[in-house]
């Protein structure tokens, strides 16, 4: 009994010592947030032949919170926001037109955004070379060696340079799978599976040991046609021939500074020193003067909107994350519905545009959001446009809309819906010793199990045939709802929409070949789109959902994003396949997502 009672001491004072730690951050880190609120640094001076330095070293997403606890480092105390595509193209737009703004300067080694960040880098391209065509330079640099993705942005400058001791390796793109049959089988877990379409590949590698020929068919289409894509600006970028570009990727070689500026790759060696002379040079500044750098980001000089835009809005609708049962920053839930339907009622907005950048989720969440993207289009033009992913459910909500608008690099399509359980009645009978009885009052009443095991989301019995096969007629209603929507949408037979779905996934350019997509380009194109259908000549952009108050969302965001951090600070490179899988196993429902969470 001594022994029970110093056990459960033990455990009260842990548990007291944890909750008065994290009340230490809590409050510090809210002293560190407010302090930093009151006291940021001025804003900078924009002087005659400034330029401004665009770095990418945070994440870029399309639209970045307000709130610093969705980025809050319970390690270091502070906020690391992400950077807002939005914001940094209207930047890029707005320097264009500043005549003290003399050219922008890529300091690059590596571009960080979700699915692989292709179409977020499409869209700084047409940006950047929108910038140019008013006269103005664009260089790039590298001091540690550029990553493909930010060799691939690079190139839209005037002229690249690199450290002379850096280097690039070309690789092409590649997609690698893991498979978890034969680890289910040997600690007892069977998975529980309901799929419609031979291309919903997203419980494969819990069903399979090896990729499916269908699987491998897909992989390789969208990879060869987003690779074909990439090359293609490499080759307008540097007018180096594809095939050229190809034979230089297949030799497989880490190439040096020299050797890449003798390849015509880039334009030249340069130190750190060397390129701020370079810098001064292409922006006019006199031997001896200060050369004025100003970070992209806290370049805020905005025009007010003229007189007659005023009262004229279109409406810019974020939808990125995955969609489950909660909105937030960077998540999509039945909020968003909301949102919409709250643009559709305003007779200021004249026209929406819906940002999706999502893999899909649930699929009841995303038919929710349909609904209302429906009812919009029937009072008010809605464009679609589709960010580096608009997929399953992500294309589900975008199909209503008038005209949808993607990137060519753009991952999209993936028709189709899955349900995926997990039971593990030999883990937890066999080796681990748990017995479960059950009393019920009808014949099904204990459908799909128990859960014994709190930290694992694995029932205690397999589903019975009967339970399956209610289970697949679910999925099968559910992917026929798809179907329609869809059909309706695009103005296609469902038989044609069932064609191209069957969950496979599409590049932006062969989705517009298939009908599933009307035009390639970026959210700017969507939304000059969008002014053009609604007959607008000037306008306001109303970006939407309006941002949570920070005290609004304090107690209920703290928790969650301390424990996010922890476990992306011990995981590192493998937080994003941690928290893919972990999605997988706590997925309740019917879903409709992409199969995979891409890096490239």
């Amino acid at each position: 009994m001594k022994k029970f009672f110093k056990y459960v001491l033990a455990t009260v004072v842990g548990v007291v010592l944890v909750n008065f730690v994290f009340t230490i951050i809590f409050f510090a880190g809210l002293a560190g947030m407010a302090g930093s609120f009151s006291t940021g640094p001025a804003a900078p001076e924009i002087r005659e032949r400034t330029v401004l330095e665009l770095t990418l070293d945070q994440p870029v997403v399309d639209r970045a919170s307000e709130n610093p606890l969705d980025s809050f480092d319970p390690f270091t105390l502070s906020a690391n926001p992400p950077l807002g595509l939005n914001a940094l193209l209207k930047k890029i737009r707005t320097a264009a037109t500043d005549d003290r703004v003399a050219g922008i300067y890529l300091n690059l080694d590596d571009v960080h955004a979700d699915y692989g960040a292709l179409a977020t880098i499409d869209e700084l391209r047409a940006a950047l070379g929108e910038f140019k065509e008013g006269g103005k330079f664009v260089y790039a640099y590298s001091a540690l060696g550029y990553s493909q993705k930010a060799y691939y942005l690079a190139v839209v400058a005037d002229s690249l340079f690199m450290n002379p001791e850096a280097s690039l390796l070309l690789t092409g793109m590649s997609a690698t799978v893991s498979y978890y049959k034969e680890l289910l089988e040997k600690v007892g877990v069977q998975p529980e599976v309901v799929r419609v379409g031979k291309f919903k590949s997203a419980v494969e590698p819990f069903l399979e040991s090896r990729m499916s020929e269908a699987n491998r068919e897909q992989l390789s289409t969208y990879l060869n046609s987003r690779w074909r894509n990439v090359a293609g600006g490499i080759s307008a970028g540097r007018g180096i021939p594809v095939e050229r570009l190809d034979r230089l990727v297949n030799d497989f070689q880490i190439y040096t500074a020299g050797e890449l500026a003798r390849e015509k790759l880039i334009d030249a060696v340069a130190w750190d020193d060397e390129m701020e002379w370079k810098l001064k040079a292409a922006a006019g500044v006199e031997e001896g003067d200060e050369l004025n750098m100003v970070a992209l980001e806290d370049y805020s000089k905005f025009s007010l909107p003229d007189k007659e835009a005023r009262g004229k809005k279109i409406a810019v609708i974020y939808a990125q994350g995955e969609i489950g049962m909660e909105q937030g920053a960077y998540a999509i839930g039945p909020g968003l519905a909301a949102t919409i339907r709250e643009a559709r009622e305003d007779s200021a907005v004249k026209a929406i545009v819906l940002r999706v950048n999502s893999p899909g989720g649930s699929a009841s969440t995303s038919d929710i959001i349909w609904r209302e993207v429906a009812l919009a289009a029937g009072v008010k033009p809605v464009v679609a446009s589709m960010g580096n992913v608009a997929a399953s459910g992500g294309y589900y909500i975008a199909c209503a809309a008038h005209a949808i608008v993607a990137e060519p690099t753009t991952l999209t399509g993936s028709i189709g819906v899955f349900g995926l359980f997990f039971s593990g009645e030999k883990l937890i009978r066999d080796q681990i010793g748990i017995r479960s009885e059950v009393v019920k009052t009808h014949e099904y009443s204990d459908f799909g199990g128990s859960y014994p095991l709190p930290m694992l989301p694995v029932s205690s019995r397999a589903l019975s045939p009967h339970e399956r096969a209610v289970l697949q007629s679910h999925v099968n209603k559910t992917y026929d709802t798809f179907l329609d929507r869809v059909s309706r949408g695009r103005g296609m037979t469902r038989e044609a929409v069932h064609e191209v779905g069957q969950g496979r996934v599409w590049t932006g350019e062969d989705a517009r070949r298939l009908g599933l997509v009307d035009t390639l380009g970026g959210l700017d194109d969507a939304i000059r789109l969008a002014a053009e259908t609604a007959g607008l000549t000037a306008y306001e952009l109303k970006e939407l959902p309006a941002p949570v108050p920070f005290w609004q969302s304090l107690l209920k965001s703290f928790p969650a994003a301390v424990k996010a951090r922890v476990v992306r600070a011990e995981l590192g490179e493998f937080y994003p396949v941690y928290e893919q899988q972990k999605r997988l196993l706590n997925a309740r429902g019917v879903l409709a997502r992409l199969p995979y969470d891409l890096s490239l």
